[in-house]
């Protein structure tokens, strides 16, 4: 990634921190959690990666000699 991309990315996530703790959000548990929606975010991308790496792996890669078989 360029540098400016990763400048980006931490403005918007400390805008996001910033955000988070002076708003009040509602009435459910994980509100009270402090930066839950961050780590959640990160932990939904991170299994989305896993898990379609490994469906790739099983269903789409084949053998480098996969056309060549006679």
């Amino acid at each position: 990634m360029k540098r400016w991309q990763w400048i980006a990315i931490s403005l918007l996530t400390v805008a996001s921190l910033v955000v988070e703790f002076n708003i009040e959000h509602g009435d459910h548990w994980w509100s009270s959690i402090p930066a839950f929606y961050i780590l959640f975010g990160f932990a939904g991308c991170t299994a989305i990666i896993f898990f379609s790496k490994t469906l790739g792996k099983l269903f789409l890669q084949r053998e480098e000699d996969y056309y060549d078989v006679e």
